[in-house]
């Protein structure tokens, strides 16, 4: 078929094509004397993203998967109690990985569509006199349901609770696209992977840290070798890593690095809530629902959006690729062949949301679910066209 294959999943996420041609060269000698010129600003500049001035940032050649246990056994010991919450497909990843890592896992079932409930939280670590649990877990974006939940919300509960607990958040699909204040929130360990909103290939699992989790992995307990924070001090102080990098992704992390802070955070986040805005408006014109049950919920870099009874979500993710050369994302686990998923995260502007939208509409049509043609795209334009009107009366 004639054309780009249409890429509309929450990651790999598109990569700009000066990110691209950053990784287009030669490989290079990683122990050289000017290697430290690329590393030491990409380790102060990546502290940025997160909002992290008090502590340190590691890059482990990994995925988000791989920075995760990374938080956890350089911080934790066997038998910690954490508190966490699973809601969707990534956040019980997260759970099952504590469990096969030996820690004693408090885990709230919650329905998949809501995310963490800060309120039980709330109250388990209000009742949690002896400070038995050392770690609570947040999932800051469920990429599997399209959920975003508040960080800072439970940063109160344990204020509120006088609670001396570290606080995980897992932030893959949304650092660097969704408001992330690592300081401001009090987040002791906050990872997130290269192919989201770094807009880079997989491959870099990022994990930032503040002093509290750095002292507390000095006494951690737990067997740790290739992604051991003492390792990669020791090496990342002077530049180097205990291991071979991977040199091109080092490249390119500069590249999306610059593009990040040309744009402004700031103005990134009011992007991905732009064109977000966009995709829902485009969801309720088709008289779908997304999976998220309540606005609070919404999240401003994936939406999962439910099918009619009847209409297979696997065929339909078969069929936009088949027919229209589109990657949507699929159901997972609970909600597989329930759902479809648009990713719009990354390096995305209002016609790329447009031509998803366009493919979706299309898909659905073929697969037999009843929807107005034009309908999805027109509210997009609609919202889109609005939101420009806003901005610029705001301006005059």
């Amino acid at each position: 078929m004639s054309g780009y294959v249409h890429l509309f999943i929450p990651g790999p996420t598109n990569i700009p094509e000066e990110v691209r041609q950053a990784m287009n060269l030669s490989m290079e000698d990683m122990r050289s004397a000017r290697f430290p010129e690329l590393t030491l600003p990409l380790f102060a500049d990546l502290k940025k993203v997160f909002k992290n001035e008090t502590g340190r940032v590691f890059i482990y050649p990994s995925s988000g998967t791989g920075a995760w246990e990374a938080a956890m056994t350089n911080v934790l010991s066997p038998g910690d109690n954490v508190l966490m919450s699973r809601f969707g497909q990534f956040s019980h990843l997260w759970v099952d990985m504590a469990e096969r890592l030996g820690f004693k896992v408090d885990c709230l079932d919650m329905e998949w569509g809501t995310g963490v409930p800060v309120e039980l939280y709330a109250e388990k670590l209000a009742a949690d006199k002896a400070h038995r649990i050392k770690a609570v877990f947040v999932t800051q974006n469920e990429t599997a349901t399209g959920v975003t939940s508040d960080v800072a919300a439970v940063r109160r509960a344990l204020d509120a609770a006088g609670h001396p607990a570290l606080l995980f958040v897992d932030g893959v699909s949304s650092i660097g696209s969704i408001d992330f204040r690592q300081d401001e929130w009090g987040v002791d360990c906050a990872v997130s992977g290269s192919q989201k909103g770094f807009m880079l290939p997989a491959g870099l699992g990022f994990l930032s840290v503040s002093q509290k989790a750095l002292e507390a992995s000095k006494t951690g307990r737990h067997i740790r070798c290739y992604f051991s924070f003492e390792d990669m001090i020791k090496t990342n102080d002077i530049g180097y890593f205990p291991y071979t990098p991977p040199t091109q992704l080092l490249r390119g992390l500069r590249a999306s690095l610059e593009l990040i802070f040309e744009e402004g955070l700031e103005n990134i986040f009011a992007r991905h809530h732009h064109l977000a805005n966009g995709v829902r408006a485009a969801v309720t014109a088709w008289g779908l629902k997304l999976c998220a049950t309540e606005p609070k919920w919404h999240s401003d870099t994936v939406s999962a959006i439910r099918l009619p009874e009847g209409i297979d979500g696997v065929e339909v993710i078969q069929h936009a690729y088949r027919a229209y050369n589109t990657s949507l994302g699929s159901g997972l686990s609970k909600v597989a062949g329930k759902v479809f998923r648009i990713g719009h995260l990354g390096s995305l502007n209002e016609g790329m949301v447009l031509g998803a939208l366009g493919a979706a509409e299309l898909t659905l049509l073929d697969c037999g679910v009843k929807i107005e043609a034009g309908s999805g795209v027109g509210a997009a334009i609609n919202q889109f066209r609005a939101a420009a009107t806003a901005t610029t009366a705001r301006a005059a």
